[in-house]
């Protein structure tokens, strides 16, 4: 056990990129590996990562099954301080906390990326969904400027380097995850890929392939279950099955720290 939990904090100030789903997916997967999680949603609006896992629960109940999961929690009407107490207070045990940032602006989606161990920045394949983090020229599609969202995850990485020797605590890890890849015309994904090599270099991101557009979250989502619930999802086909190991590729990439759960390397998943 380490003296703190390991943060993964997803945050993009644009909507419709995953990030819910992706970090439901991350929370559970982590917790099939033995991982105590504790999962915090910071949208009390829409509560996406929290009704989840209140239907995983119900599922459970319905069932007779006991699955693996993450305890969730809402913050809603608290600043930094009392988030922070919060998550003092309900994950001081855990090995991981996972925090779901409202896609949009929001001070506590500020300051929560700028605490994470693990930064991860959905988006999906598109200029649009780039615009979050760098501007690009209209004609060549060459980086031109960082966004004020990069600049911002930047400053934080200069804090963290400066304070995480005397904190104990590891630089931070940006990861900029591309969803639904499979939807994006091949030479606009070039381009892309691209400009994400061209702002990796600048601002210290990895890039890392995310999940694809598929049914089958959007169809989860009121029972609360995963694609890694086998035994509870009836027949699979292939499309799901692929998306399964896509997971499973997603989660090797964020490179955790072993120390969080190296004694269940051998679960499935």
């Amino acid at each position: 056990m380490v003296s703190q939990p390991h943060r993964i904090v997803f945050a993009n100030e644009k909507g419709g990129t995953g990030k819910s789903t992706t970090a439901v997916h991350i929370a559970v997967a982590l917790a099939f590996r033995g991982a105590d999680v504790v999962a915090f949603d910071l949208d009390h609006r829409q509560r996406t990562m929290f009704r989840y896992f209140e239907n995983r629960a119900e599922t459970m109940s319905r069932r007779g099954i006991d699955l693996p999961t993450a305890r969730c929690h809402v913050v809603e009407d608290m600043d930094e301080d009392g988030m922070e107490g919060l998550i003092e207070e309900k994950a001081a045990e855990a090995d991981f906390v996972v925090v779901d940032t409202p896609g949009r602006d929001d001070p506590l989606a500020r300051h929560s990326a700028t605490t994470a161990d693990t930064l991860v920045t959905p988006m999906n394949d598109s200029f649009v969904d780039f615009d979050l983090i760098g501007q690009v020229e209209g004609e060549s599609f060459k980086v031109k400027k960082l966004s004020f969202y990069a600049e911002l995850i930047w400053e934080a990485r200069l804090k963290r380097s400066r304070t995480s020797i005397e904190q104990q605590r590891a630089q931070m890890d940006w990861v900029v995850v591309r969803n639904r890849t499979g939807y994006t015309e091949a030479r606009n994904m070039a381009r892309i890929e691209q400009a994400l090599a061209e702002m990796s270099k600048r601002v210290g991101f990895r890039v890392a392939k995310g999940l694809s557009e598929r049914v089958i979250y959007r169809e989860l989502f009121p029972s609360g279950l995963t694609l890694l619930d086998k035994g509870q999802l009836g027949d699979l086909g292939t499309s799901h099955l692929v998306a399964r190991q896509e997971l499973r590729g997603l989660v090797a990439s964020f490179r955790l720290p072993r120390d969080n759960f190296e004694q269940i390397d051998g679960a499935a998943t």
